[in-house]
């Protein structure tokens, strides 16, 4: 009994992803967990992560509802054979397909991202700019942030480029928002000049 019951908590995901997403993450996490492939399911989903954000078509494809379920468990299995994806990672793929889940695909992408940073002891950080960062602004940027994060933990940061916040950043690390973007400030500096009028 307290064997079944160790081996259920080592299954558990160390953080809870809500949603659809969430759901499915979860349920790949423990199989994965359960057949110590963590890592090598992790690499394969970030393989097809990065293929549908540099292929266009490839996620038009497997989004687009109108096409038969068939026809993208094909196109996808094809993929899988390609890169020699596990099983486990393959077979999850097909489950999507086959539930009508491919829609929710990046949802389900994002919430294992989310589980596994955590389980690496990983605090993401979403970082927009208005432009690209250079080298010593993103050195800057890492020791700033370095103080938010708890000993033993690394950091991870994602940049965006958003030309919409005109300048300075937008931020988000674990449950934080840090707003000083040049467009809010604008914002707020033409609402307290409208209240006094």
């Amino acid at each position: 009994m307290s064997t079944s019951s160790a081996l259920r908590q080592s299954a558990k995901a160390p953080i809870k992803v809500y949603g659809l997403g969430g759901r499915y993450a979860h349920a790949l996490y423990a199989a994965a967990n359960k057949q110590n492939k963590l890592d090598v399911v992790d690499t394969e989903l970030t393989t097809l992560q990065n293929t549908l954000n540099q292929n266009e078509k490839l996620a038009a494809f497997v989004s687009n509802p109108s096409v038969n379920k068939q026809n993208k468990l094909g196109v996808l299995q094809d993929f899988a054979k390609e890169q020699k994806m596990s099983d486990l990672s393959s077979n999850f793929v097909a489950l999507l397909t086959e539930n009508n889940r491919l829609n929710k695909l990046k949802d389900v992408l994002s919430a294992w991202s989310q589980i596994m940073s955590a389980h690496k002891g990983e605090v993401v950080c979403n970082i927009k700019t208005a432009k690209a960062l250079d080298s010593s602004q993103e050195k800057q940027l890492r020791e700033a942030l370095a103080a938010f994060v708890k000993k033993g933990d690394s950091l991870k940061i994602n940049t965006e480029i958003d030309p919409t916040i005109l300048g300075g950043m937008v931020g988000e690390i674990g449950d934080k928002y840090i707003d000083m973007s040049v467009a809010t400030k604008v914002k707020k500096m033409t609402q307290l000049i409208s209240e006094a009028v």
